[in-house]
């Protein structure tokens, strides 16, 4: 049997280390685009700040780590994908009896004039990295294009490193995607309050070089020069080389409760993969890397003939925006016919916005409370049914962690006294 794994990050290496362990006997070889061993680009901005040096962003430290579990590493682009044989950009031809596709995504620069000037970086490989560790410096005039999640933790990374930071975001918020107008307002008053420059509803319009500098044209305003621009503004699921294979894509590559695609032996996870969304079974791209892990997880057990049933994924995000902890999970803008509670605290910058679907816990959004993302992600994939504590978190959304006791507890007293009895 031959596996064969398009991708080294956390889904494909996962992946790699479970069908070892479920077959030990098999060829397993797993393919990479980049240079640089297996990597998290999470740790990507820890590097940046310079807290972790290059070799701290590995997945795996042991310089054998792979080889000791006979997972054979090889180095190319994948251009062609046939029903049980793909092709890389040398011409190499590499035959499998099952394919994970965990290629992930790429980032996403605007049309705009001037984006590709050697001062505009992405922020999404190793080698982004080094090049704006290069321009970066402190008291370096910086601009953050985009105020999504990952440009929010590039964020940390330019502060960390002491520029004068200004970003610029096309939304009417920051983490829009991630907050509703409360809460990615507050994180914007946050950021301001710090001394960064903050625009949003703003678009870049042109970006020149002049004597080394940077000179952006904005959408309002007047024109700026800095010394560095950083792309932030998204990513995309890297399925451009799949056209031709028969392998349905939307977003990404669609798949089912196995991670299966329409191919038969041919799976997908991480980034790329549009699977089932937790909560409704809509199929959606999460690209965070707890799905990313459990999606490597669950696709190896089924190529391996082990079925296993990928329960969805729960979008969720833990964010700390210069020391501000704001986390979202679920269907925070509300389901239809559900109820929606929050509170917010605007002078302390304290904020949590709850939804549910009759007496579940489906959403929840939170700035400023630390210590409560756990019992969010807890109640929402235990899917506990609150009962009377429902009223109580309507009325006070902030004892979230009484109303998880209080129902986690009965939850498991139920559980014990039916089996007593079934035993009995």
């Amino acid at each position: 049997m031959h596996y064969v794994i398009i991708g080294q990050g956390p889904a494909g290496v996962i992946a790699a280390e479970t069908l070892r362990k479920t077959d030990q006997d098999s060829t397993i070889t797993m393919i990479g685009d980049e240079a640089s061993a297996p990597y998290s680009r999470m740790a990507i901005p820890y590097f940046l700040t310079g807290n972790i040096e290059e070799d701290g962003t590995h997945l795996r430290h042991q310089p054998d780590h792979f080889q000791m579990l006979g997972i054979d590493l090889v180095n190319g682009y994948v251009n062609q994908v046939g029903p049980t044989s793909l092709s890389l950009d040398d011409g190499k031809q590499i035959e499998f009896d099952s394919l994970l596709i965990a290629a992930g995504s790429h980032a996403v620069r605007p049309p705009v004039p001037g984006i590709d000037l050697p001062g505009v970086q992405n922020c999404w490989t190793l080698e982004d990295a080094h090049a704006i560790a290069a321009r970066a410096k402190k008291g370096s005039r910086v601009l953050l294009m985009g105020a999504g999640f990952i440009g929010c933790i590039v964020l940390e990374a330019m502060i960390a490193r002491g520029v004068e930071l200004t970003i610029v975001e096309a939304q009417d918020r920051m983490v829009p995607r991630m907050m509703d107008e409360t809460g990615g307002n507050m994180i914007k008053r946050w950021c301001e309050d710090k001394g960064v420059t903050v625009f949003t509803s703003t678009l870049v319009e042109e970006i020149s070089e002049h004597n080394g500098a940077m000179t952006v044209v904005f959408s309002q305003g007047n024109p700026q020069n800095f010394d560095l621009v950083v792309c932030a503004a998204g990513v995309k699921a890297n399925i451009a080389f799949l056209d031709g294979s028969g392998i349905e894509t939307d977003d990404g590559i669609l798949v089912d409760h196995h991670l299966a695609t329409n191919v038969t032996n041919i799976f997908a996870a991480g980034d790329i993969a549009q699977g089932p969304e937790f909560f409704t079974d809509a199929r959606e791209v999460h690209a965070i890397q707890p799905t990313a892990s459990e999606h490597g997880r669950i696709a190896a057990l089924n190529m391996a003939g082990q079925s296993t049933r990928y329960q969805g994924s729960l979008s969720m995000n833990v964010l700390s925006t210069i020391g501000l902890v704001s986390t979202s999970y679920g269907q925070w803008m509300g389901v239809d016919g559900g109820d929606q509670t929050s509170i917010v605290d605007a002078d302390r910058f304290k904020y949590i916005k709850l939804a549910f679907k009759d007496d579940v816990l489906v959403g929840a959004l939170s700035l400023g409370f630390p210590a409560h993302p756990g019992v969010m992600r807890g109640l929402m994939q235990s899917k506990i049914r609150l009962g009377e504590w429902k009223a109580t978190l309507m009325k006070d959304p902030t004892r979230l962690m009484e109303a998880y006791l209080a129902c986690t507890q009965g939850a498991m007293a139920a559980a014990i006294a039916e089996n007593l009895a079934i035993s009995a």
